[in-house]
């Protein structure tokens, strides 16, 4: 069999960390007496970075006079809680464990700062090879570059790989690296954007990523 290979999202994918999320956000937004923001405004801002998440909780977004320094007050904050209530979801482990042991290749890619991805996956994800965030100066989903990069470090064929995520930033950033795309619906998005989008599957449940990767075993 060839050697097969996973990129994985990782908010609303691997990780539940919404909640995390909004502390850090409502933390950043006090401190300027802004509204803070509720748990369902803090779901339909993440998944294009942090920049653009505070763009979006900041009144005025980029135009506000406070908006880098409010900007600096969230890394402060989520770096000191980025692990409060943070967990894996239902069966994301024992479902890596187990495509680790078949000699499926693992990594992740995320639109969230690359110090707090690596942080969370070395807590959480030893079977992770690679983990890859959001960088200065590299484009971050849906452009390739992360893919690319994880695709070098791995040495793995692009046409046995799959990006696993639950937005459609994650389908677009397959369709962009030519990789076959798998859209998960626990995450924070819908299963009808998911299938908007173009997603080459769609699964409910983590052990469900196993029969598409590899159709031959059951976990």
């Amino acid at each position: 069999m060839e050697e097969k290979s996973i990129i994985f999202d990782l908010d609303g994918t691997l990780l539940y960390t919404l909640e995390d999320l909004q502390t850090a956000v409502n933390r950043a937004l006090k401190s300027f007496n802004f509204k803070e923001r509720t748990l369902e405004e803090v779901r339909n801002f993440v998944g294009n970075g942090v920049v653009l998440l505070m763009e979006r909780a900041i009144p005025d977004g980029r135009n506000n006079p406070d908006f880098e320094a409010c900007l600096n007050e969230f890394y402060k904050n989520y770096s000191s809680n980025v692990n409060e209530k943070t967990r894996p979801y239902n069966g994301i482990p024992e479902t890596l464990d187990y495509l680790k042991s078949k000699g499926v290749r693992l990594a992740v890619n995320s639109n969230k700062y690359d110090a707090a991805v690596k942080d969370l996956c070395k807590i959480y994800f030893p079977q992770i090879e690679i983990a890859i965030g959001a960088r200065e100066g590299i484009d971050i989903k849906p452009a390739p570059n992360g893919v690319n990069d994880i695709l070098a470090f791995l040495h793995t064929n692009r046409a046995n790989a799959f990006f696993i995520g639950d937005s459609s930033v994650d389908i677009q950033t397959a369709k962009n690296s030519g990789l076959k795309s798998i859209g998960v619906t626990w995450g924070y998005r819908t299963k009808a954007s998911l299938v908007e989008a173009g997603a080459d599957y769609i699964v409910d449940a983590p052990k469900e990523i196993i029969d598409i990767v590899l159709p031959a075993n059951l976990i």
